[in-house]
């Protein structure tokens, strides 16, 4: 390991562009009257169809009581469903609906067309590249931790 920096940290060179992206997407979701957190639900309940609302506020890396808010505004809107459990009446189960899966394919379009502004500066290899290796690194807090 070397006893110099020879490079920024991560989140030096990540938390700008991220401030940068998020910027940009609000007026995407707010065209289609949709928070960010909103469509952070519709995006886990599209990948995952059904969740209880307590699997998936972790894994969305809400507060499952905070949440509810946003439930409820997706529910009103018709873009989830929730119902009981029939194995455990408290818990309460979710589900994209299809204006739910539409409205988030519409924001993500709109979303990824704004990122070409970064993305451009790329080479299609280095795009190919940037992209697989987020993936792989946001898999990263789901694999064990290596301790040093």
């Amino acid at each position: 390991m070397p006893t110099e920096a020879r490079r920024p940290d991560l989140a030096a060179m990540l938390a700008p562009l991220l401030r940068e992206l998020i910027a940009a997407e609000l007026p995407v979701l707010r065209a289609h009257d949709l928070s960010m957190w909103g469509y952070t639900v519709l995006i886990a309940l599209d990948e995952s169809p059904v969740r209880t609302q307590a699997a998936l506020a972790e894994s969305i890396g809400a507060d499952k009581t905070r949440i509810i808010p946003t439930l409820d505004e997706l529910q009103t809107k018709g873009y989830i469903e929730r119902r009981a459990d029939p194995d455990d009446r408290r818990v309460r189960l979710l589900a994209i609906t299809e204006s739910g899966r539409k409205v988030k394919r519409s924001v993500q379009v709109g979303i990824q067309r704004g990122e070409e502004r970064w993305l451009s500066v790329l080479s299609a290899e280095e795009r190919r590249v940037l992209l697989r290796a987020l993936q792989k690194m946001t898999r990263v807090r789901d694999s064990p931790r290596v301790e040093e």
